[in-house]
C-alpha cells in the first residue's frame, strides 16, 4: 500500500491495555486515534499490570459491552492484555480486519527489565504473534497526571507510522514507545532505542493484618546500568521519545552459535 493510499484509507485499530478500560491514558488515545482511524476497544476489565504475557485457559473469560457517556466505548474482559487482544481480534471483532493494535497508554514507564512484566507490552506482543503489526505506548511517570498531551504525541507517532510508506514493522515485531513525563516543549526528539540493561532490586516489606497473620509488599529500587541515550531507560530521563524495536522470538543467537557446538552426550 502506496503513501496516498495509506493517507486515504483510515486503518482499522484494535486498541487495549493493561491499567483497565476506564484507566485515562486508553481513555484519551482513543479519542485522539478516532481523528484518523477506525478505532475498536478491547481491554482489560480492571487493573492487569505486570501480569506479562499470561492468558487465561483454565477458567472461561467473560466480557461486557463498556459505556462512556452513553455510548459504546469497546468491550471490557476478565481477563489479561493478552486475552482482550486474542479474543478482540479473533472474536468480537472477527469481522475486521485489523491494520495496527496499540496497547496504552501506560501509567508508568516500560523500559529495561520492566518490559518483560509488562502487561501493556504483551498485549501488543500478542497482536505481532497473530500477525498484526502491533505498538506499545507508555508514558514514563506513576504520578497523577493528564495524558491529553501525552495521547496527543502518542497518535501523531502513530499516524506517522501508519502513513510513511519508508516505514515498516516487520512481521513478528513490535514498536515500544516510551514518551517522558514532561512538558510537551520540552521533549528533546524521538530516539530509536535498545532495551536497557537496568533492572529492580527487588525486596518485600512484611506487615500484619489485623489478625495478626503477615502479608507481603514487593518493593525495590531501579538499579540504572545503562548511561547512554541508545538505551531506552536513558533516553527517556533526557526527555527524548524513545522508539524501540521487540520481537517475541527469544532465542539468544550469539549463545546458540556457540553452545550448537557443545558437545552434549547421555
Amino acid at each position: 500500500m502506496d503513501a496516498l493510499t495509506r493517507m486515504k484509507n483510515k486503518p482499522n485499530i484494535l486498541v487495549s491495555n493493561d491499567d483497565g478500560i476506564e484507566a485515562p491514558g486508553i481513555q484519551g488515545l482513543v479519542e485522539e486515534l478516532k481523528e484518523f482511524a477506525n478505532v475498536y476497544v478491547c481491554a482489560p476489565y480492571r487493573q492487569q499490570s505486570a501480569v506479562g504475557h499470561s492468558i487465561t485457559i483454565f477458567y472461561p473469560l467473560r466480557a461486557y459491552e463498556h459505556f462512556k457517556n452513553g455510548e459504546l466505548f469497546g468491550m471490557a474482559v476478565e481477563g489479561t492484555p493478552a486475552d482482550a487482544v486474542k479474543i478482540g481480534v479473533l472474536f468480537f471483532y472477527k469481522d475486521i480486519k485489523f491494520d495496527l493494535v496499540v496497547s496504552g497508554i501506560n501509567h508508568g514507564a516500560n523500559t529495561a527489565i520492566n518490559i518483560i512484566y509488562s502487561g501493556t507490552v504483551s498485549a501488543a506482543t500478542e497482536g505481532a504473534i497473530l500477525g498484526i503489526p502491533s505498538i506499545a505506548v507508555s508514558l514514563t511517570t506513576f504520578n497523577k497526571v493528564d495524558f491529553t498531551g501525552p495521547s496527543r504525541i502518542a497518535a501523531k507517532l502513530i499516524k506517522k507510522i501508519w502513513e510513511d510508506e519508508n516505514i515498516k514493522i516487520h512481521q513478528g515485531t513490535l514498536l515500544n514507545i516510551n514518551i517522558p513525563s514532561v512538558d510537551e516543549n520540552e521533549i528533546k526528539g524521538v530516539k530509536v532505542t535498545k532495551q536497557g540493561n537496568s533492572y529492580w532490586e527487588d525486596a518485600f516489606e512484611v506487615r500484619s493484618d489485623p489478625t495478626g497473620r503477615e502479608y507481603y509488599w514487593l518493593t525495590g529500587k531501579m538499579v540504572i546500568k545503562d548511561d547512554s541515550t541508545e538505551f531506552d531507560i536513558t533516553a527517556v530521563k533526557n526527555n527524548f521519545i524513545s522508539i524501540t524495536p521487540l520481537h517475541f522470538n527469544l532465542t539468544d543467537s550469539a549463545a546458540y552459535e556457540e553452545i550448537k557446538n557443545w558437545k552434549i552426550e547421555i
